[in-house]
């Protein structure tokens, strides 16, 4: 003889199953709002770096890091004829202070002819 089934004998299934995979998922979450967060900073250095090597090539004094994201440390280098800008910048998750990676945006310029007699 077959036994019958009586409802409600896997109560609390899903919310056991809830349990186990909503942590997995908020991880997930967080990992991709870190890398949606890391894409738009390394576009911001890549920004400031561009700025900053234009306004050297130029002979202007260069924007600084609070031109970028929080936590920016802008480089400038100028060798011969090119001046390379470099600007690094932590990746904190979900705004904390938890610094997960840093990201690294650079730019080159060709000195300007008028910026190379000012300055020589």
């Amino acid at each position: 003889m077959r036994r019958r089934r009586w409802p409600g004998r896997d109560r609390g299934a899903f919310t056991a199953e809830l349990a186990a995979g909503l942590p997995a998922l908020m991880l997930l979450l967080a990992a991709g709002l870190t890398a949606v967060k890391a894409v738009t900073v390394h576009a911001q250095c890549v920004a400031v770096a561009r700025d900053a090597a234009l306004a050297t090539a130029r002979g202007e004094p260069a924007p600084g890091a609070a031109a970028g994201p929080a936590g920016a440390v802008v480089q400038i280098s100028g060798e011969g004829e090119m001046v390379t800008a470099r600007v690094s910048a932590p990746v904190r998750l979900l705004g904390g202070g938890l610094t997960v990676l840093t990201v690294e945006g650079s730019a080159v310029a060709a000195r300007e002819p008028s910026a190379a007699v000012g300055t020589g």
